[in-house]
């Protein structure tokens, strides 16, 4: 068309359709860190900025990679992390009561976080190989199962109960996807209503029974166990609708929210930026949730999609618990905010999400069309 302008292609094939978005989240993250360190860039928001910088470009390099090779790397990248998972019952680092992560000098890796995506690949590449006559057979239930059961009881161990529900998930929506029976999925949840309370008695430890306790009545005991949940519902409905002012939130400020710049990092910028910030966060994350079903929908063979579809899963999820967690809805059980909250875990997760559903666009854009950059 005349005087159409036409971009080069470097730029043209440039992911601008979820950068764009994820840039916005960082920085609005980013201010949220600034005020939640009292005014200050240090130590939350400089270092959220620059490991969302280095995880882009990770991403980015991540779509140039042949999705042939990350099918067949799906069964190395799930037994090294699972080695990984059982080093750290071994020499894992312990904080918080906790043992998650292992000290390799140069960084304090969760090998846990890598399992999200992990679980996905695996079972989108065992049912992309998978024959589809044999999708109705118990071999298509329990191998995946099996294949989901080991790490999460190594996860059990740490204990996280959070990335254990996360990596629980994924696996699951991966198998819906590929169309195992629902009556499966209905006998499952059948179980589950009979099985959860039993595990929360009886396999749960005595905080994270706890947890679930307060969740259920938080104000039974607003300054021990139902704390966090008191004070994070306290500043969300404190900002109203267009908050108390970037600086001026005293719930985070006076220190009464717990871990204003991670977990509870939505509930710190509720309290200054009102309904009105509240929304345009849950505007960005619809917008890249969307682009990630767009790619799902679009792939062009079994792997792609399922690949597509369970990472934009995970990132679901994260999103779904937190924002759930902070208004008192579920439990808390330690599921940062994506793009917002401060972790390097957290971040290396989910842009290894985002990198992955890059890598399934850009190859349905060569085969065909795709979602489009």
């Amino acid at each position: 068309m005349r005087g159409a302008i036409t971009l080069p292609a470097p730029l043209a094939q440039f992911p601008w359709r979820v950068v764009i978005p994820l840039v916005l989240l960082v920085v609005f993250g980013a201010a949220v860190l600034h005020s939640a360190a009292g005014g200050s860039m240090s130590p939350y928001a400089w270092s959220h900025i620059i490991r969302f910088g280095v995880f882009l470009v990770m991403a980015l390099i991540m779509s140039y990679v042949p999705l042939e090779w990350a099918r067949i790397g799906a069964v190395p990248i799930y037994a090294a992390t699972l080695l990984l998972l059982m080093a750290v019952e071994a020499v894992g680092a312990i904080g918080g009561g906790s043992q998650r992560w292992l000290e390799l000098g140069f960084i304090r890796l969760q090998p846990s976080e890598l399992m999200k995506p992990g679980i996905v690949l695996i079972l989108a590449a065992f049912f992309h190989a998978l024959p589809v006559g044999m999708i109705g057979t118990w071999r298509a239930l329990l191998v995946p199962l099996g294949i989901m059961v080991v790490p999460v009881a190594l996860v059990m161990l740490q204990p996280d109960l959070g990335t254990a529900l996360a990596i629980s998930f994924g696996a699951i929506v991966v198998m819906f996807m590929a169309g195992i029976p629902v009556k499966w999925f209905i006998g499952g949840g059948a179980a589950a209503i009979v099985t959860i309370p039993l595990a929360v008695m009886f396999v749960l430890k005595d905080y994270q029974r706890q947890r679930v306790l307060t969740f259920l009545d938080p104000e039974s005991d607003p300054l021990g166990t139902g704390y966090h949940i008191t004070q994070s519902k306290i500043a969300i409905g404190s900002g109203g609708i267009f908050g108390k002012g970037f600086g001026n939130g005293s719930q985070s400020h006076l220190d009464y929210l717990p871990e204003p710049h991670t977990d509870f990092v939505f509930a710190t910028m509720s309290e200054e930026w009102g309904l009105v910030g509240g929304l345009f966060v849950l505007l960005i994350f619809g917008i890249v949730l969307r682009w990630g079903l767009l790619v799902a929908r679009d792939a062009k063979d079994r792997f792609s999609r399922l690949l597509a579809g369970g990472l934009t899963a995970t990132i679901f999820f994260y999103v779904a618990i937190n924002l759930l967690m902070v208004m008192g809805f579920a439990p808390v059980v330690g599921i940062p905010l994506p793009f917002m909250s401060h972790g390097g875990s957290s971040m290396l997760t989910n842009m290894l999400c985002i990198g992955g559903l890059m890598m399934v666009d850009r190859h349905s854009r060569r085969m065909g069309s795709g979602s489009g950059f």
